[in-house]
């Protein structure tokens, strides 16, 4: 093995705003009980809400799972890919 983590897909289940389970993390950035933000394989992922605690978090298998309220998920700072860029657009960048 060459120590790579190969890539989980990425996936989210929440349970009626009470918590839930997310695949394809690659780390948890902060956290605390009003927002936790991790990297994962589709980009930064911002989960915000109230009494938010990691009930577990396995990196290896790239699992965690939470509880608490959730109010708001977003993922943040995705780029486009070049492929879906408009020619004019590539070309006055």
């Amino acid at each position: 093995m060459d120590g790579k983590k190969s890539a989980v897909a990425h996936k989210l289940m929440l349970e009626r705003q009470k918590g839930g389970t997310i695949t394809g993390i690659r780390e948890v950035i902060s956290f605390d009980e009003k927002e936790i933000l991790l990297h994962t394989e589709e980009g930064k992922l911002s989960l915000k809400g109230d009494s938010l605690h990691v009930r577990h978090l396995d990196l290896e298998s790239g699992e965690l799972s939470l509880e608490g309220r959730i109010d708001s998920l977003a993922y943040l700072g995705r780029k486009k890919e070049k492929k879906e860029e408009s020619l004019l657009k590539r070309l006055f960048q």
